[in-house]
Parts: structure tokens; sequence; C-alpha cells
């Protein structure tokens, strides 16, 4: 039995501020307003493997208003994430996540994003697709207000 969930996430992005992104700590003047790291790639991700599964969603694990929760590492919500997927007897097959930044240039990250975000999943990196788009210039994003993220993932029953 296979499962498919969908996750999306969204920051205002502020300046002097570290921007994480896949677990991935990104050279930039400006970084995610979040009560986390505010990866939002991560928490897309999150997001798409608890709706698969039928968990509901990130913030009614980790709350936003927690002080457990306050400047965590996504990584570490991804792995418990995965561990309450696989205790309710999934397996998680791939997962597949786009993030839409105007800026910075993304693509010297993706392989590392993907190796942080395999490892925090329990996955090899075969089974993660990391995408980075801009939005040319249009809405939040391409005023470089914000960074979007969006995931799918597939899992099966073990």
């Amino acid at each position: 039995m296979f499962r498919i969930g969908h996750g999306y996430d969204v920051h205002a992005l502020g300046e002097g501020l570290p921007l994480v992104l896949g677990g991935v700590r990104i050279d930039h003047t400006h970084g995610c307003i979040a009560h986390s790291d505010g990866d939002v790639l991560l928490h897309a991700i999150c997001d798409a493997l608890l709706g698969a599964a039928a968990l509901g969603d990130i913030g009614r694990h980790f709350p936003d208003v927690s002080p457990e929760y306050k400047g965590v590492d996504s990584a570490l919500l991804l792995a418990c994430v995965a561990d309450m997927v696989a205790g309710q007897g999934y397996s998680i097959v791939n997962i597949d996540a786009t993030i839409a930044a105007q800026r910075p240039k993304l693509s010297g990250y993706i392989e590392q994003m993907r190796s942080r975000i395999a490892a925090a999943a329990g996955l090899d990196a075969g089974q993660v697709s990391v995408k980075a788009t801009t939005t040319e210039r249009l809405g939040f994003v391409g005023r470089e207000e914000g960074i979007a993220a969006e995931a799918v993932a597939l899992i099966a029953k073990a």
C-alpha cells in the first residue's frame, strides 16, 4: 500500500539572520525569520511525510510557541518525523522537493542538501530529489521578501 503526501512552507527573510535550507548553512545576507532554524525545505518535507501517514502537520507535533523548539535544527525534526512514519508501519520510498528563492543561487548546495536530508530521514541520497527555482522576480519570493518550498513524499507499508 502506497501513500503520497504534500508539504508546503514559507518564511519571511530578515537581514543578518542565518539561512539554512535542507539542513545546510547557505552563505547569504538574509535568513528566514522563524521560531526554529527556519528551514523551509525541511519543514515542507516534514509536512509531506506527516501528511502521507495521516499524522497531521509539523505545527501539531512541534509547535512554534514551544520553548523546546526555539532555534531547533530542523534536521532533528525530520528525523523525528521519519521515526513517526516508521512507527505507523511505513517506509519512505522517496522525497521530491523544490525551493523557490530569487537569491541566492542554490545549485552549488543541492548535493549537500540531498545528503543531509537522506541522513536525517534514514534514506539513501538517491531517494531524495531537491530542485531550486526562482519566480522570475514575481511575488514575495521574486521581491526577495521570503523563501518557499514544496515537497511530495511517497511512503509504503513496510
